[in-house]
């Protein structure tokens, strides 16, 4: 009697535990190590000093992103203030290497700590406010930090700003972008084991019942404010992480870069990305932070030709117009974001030759 060979063309789950995994297939674990080994051992090899410095760019943008995820894709917590956070934790690095005169790989997770009780204290209108309102707590929150950076001289320096020691993990000095790029990409990947194990915990499940429904949410039992007092503390620590590994990597910071617009940015990561999606986040990284170099080459590209200057156009606001028309383009298309792009590829490559 002939034995039948049936292919999988789908995912089956017969356990909870299956459906927990973060690899559902074996092929799947295999494409992620060997994408990691590529990343870490090829590429800063073959590429160029200039692109270290973007893929570095990205991977800081990415853990921030994947904190601003977790708190409006997962929570539904809207926020503008996240750029704001990003400078608490970058300026919380440099006063603890300089005053404290700690080390890297302490400096960096306790300003993230900071970050996350700074989260927390202007989490609390979440409690009472939501939507609209809430945002607008949270965009003065933003302008408090800025105000804050900058004249508390006697703690950030003001516009003076605050320059860092050089760095150095044990008896190893990192100089250059190739040192800090395994340094960066190595955070990255634990951040992102973090994240994705934080959405299968309870805490995950109680974040997306409380964005799916808070009222429901509440009569279930899930202490909602506790809850989202929480994933303001851990994106808020994800902002702040990013933040300080900035910080060591620039060697000075000022207060200029932490406005609103760089929150809008991280916004536009994540809408790009993909809303509730630990990948999208770092497609959203990879896109505004590669449209932010693009826009750059070309603004630099018409100056060198000199069309701007007969013309008397003003580049500056072109890039907030892209990214503003970037967003809108992506809800109108795809409000999904690239992460869903992604997995119709991914799905019709699992699939094929099959059509559904």
């Amino acid at each position: 009697m002939r034995k039948l060979h049936f292919h999988p063309c789908g995912n089956f789950h017969e356990r909870y535990e299956q459906e927990q995994t973060i690899f559902s297939t074996d092929f799947g674990r295999v494409c992620a190590f060997l994408g990691a080994l590529v990343l870490l051992a090829v590429v800063p090899a073959v590429v160029s000093p200039y692109m270290v410095y973007i893929l570095n760019s990205i991977g800081i943008a990415a853990i921030a992103a994947i904190g601003l995820n977790i708190l409006i894709g997962f929570t539904g917590q809207i926020s503008l203030g996240h750029g704001a956070f990003f400078g608490v934790g970058a300026y919380s690095a440099a006063i603890l290497a300089t005053r404290l005169h700690l080390p890297l790989f302490l400096a960096v997770p306790a300003a993230g700590l900071l970050t996350a009780m700074v989260g927390m204290i202007f989490g609390i209108p979440s409690g009472r406010l939501k939507g609209l309102y809430l945002t607008i707590a949270t965009l003065a929150g933003q302008f408090i930090i800025e105000y804050v950076l900058i004249h508390w001289e006697s703690l950030t320096m003001g516009t003076m700003g605050i320059t860092l020691p050089p760095v150095k993990i044990l008896t190893l000095s990192l100089q250059g972008d190739v040192s800090f790029f395994y340094m960066i990409f190595i955070a990255l990947l634990g951040m992102i084991w973090i994240a994705v194990n934080i959405m299968r915990t309870r805490y995950g499940r109680a974040f997306i019942a409380i964005r799916d429904n808070d009222r429901a949410a509440e009569g279930m039992g899930i202490p909602i404010f506790r809850y989202k007092l929480l994933s303001f503390g851990v994106s808020s620590f994800y902002a702040g992480f990013a933040g300080a590994l900035w910080a060591f990597y620039m060697g000075s910071i000022t207060a200029e870069p932490f406005n609103l617009g760089l929150s809008v940015e991280y916004i536009a990561m994540v809408i790009i990305g993909g809303l509730g999606s630990v990948s999208g986040s770092i497609f959203g990284a990879v896109f505004i932070t590669g449209l932010n170099e693009a826009l750059r080459f070309m603004t630099e590209s018409l100056m060198n030709t000199g069309l701007i200057s007969a013309s008397g156009l003003n580049m500056a606001p072109l890039r907030e117009f892209i990214f503003g028309l970037a967003i809108v383009m992506f809800i109108l298309l795809e409000p999904r974001g690239i992460a869903e792009l992604w997995r119709i590829v991914r799905s019709s490559f699992r699939l094929w030759p099959f059509s559904y």
